[in-house]
């Protein structure tokens, strides 16, 4: 089975503006990642880490928050357009998933004439804290809608502290990782309000929906994958940063990937990031879709003869150790912003200028400029103490000049709940009327620093790869749990000039940007037991403490 070749003869390529947006989160890998877990800890070679060390490396962390893609889809209407009513309003939102839920259209209500905002009813008694009106509504109206400032009920009710209505829409399955229009999430705002036990139940939460979500998907995945051809493909990585210093102690990887029925096999020496001076070895990461979900993923260590089960259930301590660096950590969000984004051919010659077309390890492909790409970042702090700040600081500074993250020898403080901030003066009215944008800041006050960083790239696109973009994405998205794959998964989502990405630039973490090359890639079989554990191999639990 071989992807579509489409030729195209325009020089440029500029998406329409229908499909111009945000790749905004979330997306939807496990639920440890999503909460800045960026830089996952892998011993490689040597095996296991302190306590101490897991939870520095929890805070740097944070500081690198993943960029998380997803572009817009182009009918959904923007935060605060007139809504139509849904289709049938009478919605069990207990029956809807979280992604069901969230971006949808509001139940709007406008006046006559259709002056005044629209009306709605589940964030209004979550804004005035009627938990009898609420648990009456929350049937029968859809909980992970937005108001006009891209607020969800739960939105509002962690940020006005209205802990009933909280656990009520998180009973009913309110969505978590969705954001509003400033880019974040109701775990980001339970953290800058600072109730423990809010934070607590927001980040079980969450981590519960993204392993149902997973599951959701995965019979669509295995039908994709059992239609696809079995193959070998080869790719390499390449990491770089406009860091001083850091470039030079960024790894590189060489990574084979088998894919065979429903099964898939990846060959790497680098899981994902650790602390910055990642130890190499010998790894392989196996899926297995017969096998039941507990089950189906494997890593192996084939230097050390052990493997480990990937399971997405954590122990209370570990619970309460995040929920500790969650605490004490700055509150980061970045954007890469596709709405002036366009794709110019590469040029190459001196005298004589002319489209630049090179062969990319055995396929023949296209070179473009990537034009447009913005990088916008925030980060807030209006949580954390002095201590915090200067602790967090000599952490990255020790970081950026090559020191290891486990030899910093932190260990957490159990954070206490921080004094609540002032109780919230702004009225319903007020809230809801005021222009898109521009709401009245709910919540304690903001610290908050922002960044806008120009993101260059170059893309290859080739019309020889014989294997679909579409077909990618399915093979991605088994192995998104390495979380620089799931990068390339959301990169290639975009709208892209004709062909194959053979060789792409794609920004990692606001720092560092990777280089993906497509070395080969054939239709092939393989033997069925390079897709099972070897005999001689013995299980350890704990040999990756962080997948």
């Amino acid at each position: 089975m071989t992807g579509e070749k489409i030729r195209s003869l325009r020089r440029d390529h500029k998406p329409s503006k229908e499909e111009e947006g945000d790749l905004l989160e979330p997306g939807d890998e496990e639920a440890a990642a999503a909460l800045g877990g960026t830089f996952t800890r892998c011993r490689i070679g040597t095996g296991g880490s302190g306590k101490g060390g897991k939870a520095c490396h929890k805070i740097f962390s944070n500081h690198h928050h993943r960029l998380q893609l997803k572009a817009s889809p182009a009918s959904s209407n923007p935060p605060g357009a007139p809504a139509l009513p849904l289709h049938n309003s009478s919605v069990t939102t207990a029956s809807q998933s979280p992604a069901a839920l969230a971006g949808t259209n509001p139940i709007a209500v406008v006046t006559e004439g259709g002056s005044c905002p629209a009306h709605y009813p589940v964030h209004e008694c979550v804004f005035k804290g009627d938990v009898r009106r609420l648990s009456s509504l929350i049937r029968t109206h859809n909980i992970g809608q937005k108001d006009n400032h891209g607020n969800t009920p739960l939105h509002l009710a962690v940020m006005l502290g209205n802990k009933e209505c909280a656990h009520l829409l998180l009973a009913h399955n309110a969505p978590v990782k969705v954001k509003n229009a400033q880019g974040w999430s109701p775990l980001a705002e339970a953290i800058s309000y600072g109730d423990r036990q809010m934070i607590t139940a927001l980040l079980r939460k969450l981590k519960q929906q993204s392993r149902e979500s997973v599951e959701e998907k995965r019979p669509r995945l295995l039908k994709a994958l059992k239609e696809l051809g079995d193959f070998y493909l080869e790719l390499h990585w390449d990491f770089q940063s406009w860091v001083p210093l850091l470039s030079r102690i960024l790894p590189s990887d060489a990574c084979k990937i088998y894919k065979q029925g429903i099964s898939i096999r990846l060959d790497t020496t680098l899981i994902d990031f650790t602390d910055m001076k990642c130890q190499r070895g010998d790894l392989s990461f196996i899926f297995n879709g017969d096998a039941a979900p507990s089950e189906s993923f494997v890593v192996l260590d084939n230097e050390q003869k052990v493997y480990q089960r990937i399971h997405h259930e954590e122990s209370e301590m570990e619970t309460e150790e995040e929920v500790d660096i969650l605490m004490s950590s700055d509150i980061y969000s970045a954007t890469l912003s596709t709405k002036s984004i366009s794709f110019t051919r590469a040029q190459t010659g001196w005298l004589f200028r002319e489209d630049k077309t090179e062969r990319v390890g055995n396929f023949l492909a296209d070179f473009y400029l990537v034009n447009g790409l913005v990088l916008e970042s925030r980060k807030r702090r209006e949580h954390l103490s002095e201590e915090d700040i200067l602790r967090n600081k000599a952490i990255m500074e020790s970081l950026s000049k090559g020191g290891n993250i486990m030899e910093q020898n932190f260990e957490p403080v159990r954070r206490q709940s921080l004094t609540p901030p002032p109780q919230n003066t702004i009225t319903w009215e007020e809230y809801i009327s005021a222009e898109n944008g521009k709401a009245p800041h709910l919540g304690r006050e903001l610290v908050c620093k922002e960044g806008k960083k120009t993101f260059k790239a170059t893309i290859a696109m080739s019309q020889e790869f014989p294997l679909g973009i579409e077909s990618l994405l399915n093979v991605l998205e088994v192995i998104a749990p390495f979380k620089h794959f799931n990068k390339l998964r959301e990169f290639v989502q975009m709208k892209l000039p004709p062909g194959f990405p053979v060789k792409l630039d794609i920004p990692v973490f606001p720092t560092i940007t990777a280089t993906v090359t497509f070395q080969e890639f054939r239709y092939d079989e393989f033997d069925g037991s390079i897709f099972t554990i070897p005999d001689d191999y013995k299980e350890d639990p704990s040999r990756f403490p962080d997948l």
